[in-house]
């Protein structure tokens, strides 16, 4: 971790990245997304054109990887990596072989670790100076967390790096299920925002409203979305094996009483990283800094980690630090004391619910 908080003018591009499983409701999502007036400046990239079914979207082919939808969107491609995708869609529009653009959307495969594409969008030199990860949204099928969560990997990542998960299908899952699956994900990623796709209100054509959905969530206390339910214990019958698959991913959420020097924790979290950073699932805390009247976000995801963000308030009135860790197999007694020691502050637990 290195550099201080900024608070500059940024003129980079938004991204967002949509990830979850195979059948989770990635596409449906983004098709409804794309509907909407909101989203004509946008450059979408997917893997392949087979997997999305856009195909009632497309109006035009640029060219072999690039089509133009019917909503004015830009649809590509990723044919090698994304590093190079980024920078053929500047350079079209430079050329002006594309309509301009203000807002990537980039949707994985269902089985993607979403920690490179993150590496990519936060390390890379030339795509860091262009473009500005906004969020992560993480669809998670009600119907088959269960299934998709307990024997993939992958589903468990994508789930702890999400800063919104919209779960989907639970207008036809189990009553009892969907409550349980919300209980479990709220228990593996305490910081998301969950979002019940059946309380979606749409506009008379199918559109959602993208501002509501992929606009940064500042961190806070609270949820703005649909409540948690609280589920009586009858109600993990059906989870029971995602609860034994996920034991060794936990969850801390942390509150330090005293400002944080702002070195000595960025020394601690590099070293916590370059320890555990396989391991260290994501971080992600608003910081009261020794000398700053304002907060500074900050955001890892296993060894990446986000430059921090002074922002302009804080969300809420409580001024603590607050930190939320999400790992696997990670000592967080260990944790807490290691933090305690380095912050010289004294720690307590806070709750989202």
């Amino acid at each position: 971790m290195s550099g201080g908080p900024t608070s500059a003018v940024d003129h980079t591009i938004p991204v967002t990245v949509l990830t979850g499983f195979l059948g989770s409701g990635k596409t449906t999502l983004l098709q409804r997304l794309l509907r909407s007036p909101r989203m004509v400046r946008t450059a979408v990239l997917i893997n392949e054109f087979g997997e999305i079914g856009l195909d009632h979207l497309l109006v035009e082919r640029a060219d072999e990887s690039v089509v133009l939808l019917q909503s004015g969107c830009i649809c590509c491609s990723i044919r090698d990596d994304l590093k190079s995708a980024l920078r053929g869609l500047l350079r079209r529009r430079d050329r002006g072989e594309i309509p301009e653009f203000d807002r990537v959307a980039i949707e994985t495969t269902g089985l993607a670790d979403p920690a490179p594409i993150l590496y990519t969008l936060l390390t890379e030199p030339v795509v860091r100076h262009r473009f500005k990860l906004e969020s992560v949204i993480t669809t998670v099928d009600a119907v088959n967390a269960e299934l998709h969560l307990s024997r993939n990997p992958e589903g468990i990542k994508q789930v702890a790096a999400a800063d919104r998960i919209v779960v989907t299908k639970t207008d036809i899952a189990d009553r009892e299920q969907s409550a349980a699956l919300r209980e479990t994900l709220g228990r593996l990623n305490p910081s998301a925002e969950l979002l019940d796709a059946a309380q979606w209100v749409d506009s008379p054509d199918g559109s959602i409203d993208p501002d509501w959905l992929l606009s940064p969530r500042p961190f806070a206390s609270s949820r703005t979305g649909p409540s948690r339910p609280r589920v009586e214990a009858g109600g993990h019958v059906h989870l029971e094996a995602l609860r034994r698959h996920s034991a060794a991913v936990a969850s801390s959420s942390l509150a330090l009483e005293e400002p944080l020097d702002w070195t000595a924790f960025g020394i601690w979290l590099s070293m916590l990283l370059n320890r555990h950073g396989d391991n260290v699932l994501r971080v992600k805390g608003i910081l009261r800094v020794s000398g700053m009247s304002t907060p500074v976000l900050v955001n890892a995801v296993q060894h990446i980690v986000h430059p921090p963000q002074h922002m302009e308030r804080w969300p809420t009135d409580d001024h603590r630090s607050r930190i939320v860790f999400i790992t696997r197999g990670v000592d967080h007694a260990l944790l807490r004391r290691s933090l305690a020691a380095f912050s010289r502050s004294t720690i307590s637990d806070f709750s989202y619910a």
